[in-house]
């Protein structure tokens, strides 16, 4: 069975197509963890569907992965669009949340010894 236009399952409109030819952000590339988030701002009526896209996921924080995701497009091209995004102010975002540090395992076994004592 042949595949007909309407069958495809991806977008037919190519990466470069979608960023404009540009491979680069051009400003500091956004981590897979960074987290986005739309702007309050008033998105203009020219901005192109995938951005438009962005904002409506963007309601809430998301990571670069996320949005990568949700518009089924490379983390590079998604990169590319959140700094236009940026750029244009419809966008804000937040580094990383950084690991959690370690925790003393002494005091963990206090704690444990603490809620044991306790049943």
């Amino acid at each position: 069975m042949t595949e007909g236009p309407d069958d495809r399952t991806t977008s037919a409109v190519r990466p470069y197509v979608i960023t404009g030819g540009r491979a680069d952000a051009g400003v500091a590339p956004l981590s897979w963890e960074s987290l986005v988030m739309a702007a309050p701002a008033v998105p203009p009526v020219t901005l192109q569907p995938e951005h438009r896209t962005i904002l409506t996921h963007c309601q809430g924080l998301l990571s670069v992965a996320e949005v990568s995701a949700h518009l089924g497009q490379p983390p590079s091209v998604v990169r590319v669009l959140l700094a236009d995004l940026i750029d244009w102010g419809l966008i804000v975002t937040r580094p990383p949340i950084p690991p959690a540090e370690r925790a003393d395992v002494t005091m963990l076994r206090k704690v444990l010894h603490g809620l044991e004592s306790r049943l």
